[in-house]
């Protein structure tokens, strides 16, 4: 059998024919019919098709090779931690297959932005964490990158020797000036990371892009959280960094606003029951300060493709990495 390496082979007639043939005789195993054309949203990490049946619909995603392991993931997910994510219909992990079922509306869908619905959300996403903590090198072993505080300095080195990540000879790129200020923190940022190890919260899953539009919303049962493409297994706190700045973007709050201070502090009071209060945020500033090189990592992934529209997202990259020395959002 010809393997089609992805993405280019998306667009291939073959491709597809194999994976129409594998969502429609999984859904067939549990009862639902395909009834119209499938509808694609196509980005270098990963191709989502809208599958519609008789049922409603299902929702069909291939990753990359730099995001396949979420295939596992997910299984995983659903496995240990019931009813915070959607139960996979099926997943092909050697593919970086999945095929899901509809979430419902998410909560960017509802009508009013509302800082105080993240109280809860973070309280459940928080509990998740601490579910699955306990089997964190499982994770690794399964293939979820591994971006705990003691490999990240190591992790940060190795990408400051990536040129063509950083588009250090590209416009748009990370600046010599920059580059060589970052090289100058690597003692101070292995010296904040030894701190976050040593700190005594376990490392766990790291959602790493928990915004709004990756949360479904389900009255009856609180929250499932989705699209994990962009997980590892970090300290937990590096949540919050793009958490607070997307509800500070999508509620035009300034960075320490109290509201933002209040959410960093209802993620945090699950951990009250071993640490206190002081000591709990001084480790949430250095885990967003140092989550900003986990971002860049996980674009570096997400980026890891020949596909010509890379492009288009390749400076986020030195972008992320230049934010390790920008302003916290509490």
């Amino acid at each position: 059998m010809t393997t089609i390496s992805a993405p280019a082979g998306w667009a291939d007639p073959q491709w597809r024919t194999t994976a129409l043939d594998w969502v429609a005789g999984h859904l067939d195993r549990h009862g639902r019919r395909v009834t119209g054309p499938v509808e694609a949203r196509v980005r270098p990490w990963s191709l989502v098709w809208q599958v519609p049946t008789d049922a409603g619909p299902y929702w069909f995603k291939a990753n990359n090779p730099g995001t396949r392991y979420e295939a596992v993931l997910l299984a995983e997910l659903a496995r240990r931690t019931p009813g915070r994510v959607l139960d996979p219909v099926a997943v092909d992990t050697g593919r970086g297959w999945s095929l899901l079922p509809d979430g419902g509306p998410s909560l960017r869908d509802l009508p009013e932005p509302d800082p105080g619905r993240w109280e809860g959300v973070l309280a459940e996403y928080a509990d998740l964490q601490r579910a699955v903590a306990g089997g964190a090198g499982e994770l690794v072993a399964l293939g979820v990158p591994d971006q705990r505080p003691e490999v990240l300095p190591a992790l940060l080195a190795g990408l400051l020797d990536d040129r063509a990540a950083l588009l250090l000879d590209a416009e748009g790129g990370l600046d010599p000036a920059t580059h060589a200020r970052l090289r100058e923190h690597l003692p101070r940022f292995a010296e904040d990371c030894r701190r976050l190890a040593a700190g005594g919260v376990p490392a766990t899953l790291q959602h790493d892009d928990l915004h709004d539009g990756n949360i479904f919303v389900t009255p009856a049962d609180g929250y499932r959280f989705f699209d994990w493409g962009d997980a590892s297994v970090a300290h937990p706190f590096g949540t919050l960094l793009v958490t607070l700045r997307s509800v500070a973007h999508t509620c035009s709050l300034p960075g320490g606003d109290p509201v933002l201070l209040r959410l960093r502090d209802a993620y945090l009071e699950p951990w009250t029951d071993r640490h206190d209060r002081a000591t709990l945020r001084e480790v949430a500033g250095l885990a967003m300060r140092v989550a900003t090189v986990s971002r860049a990592l996980s674009w570096r992934r997400a980026l890891d493709t020949t596909d010509p529209g890379r492009a288009e997202y390749a400076e986020a990259v030195p972008g992320w990495l230049g934010e390790l020395f920008a302003p916290l959002p509490v």
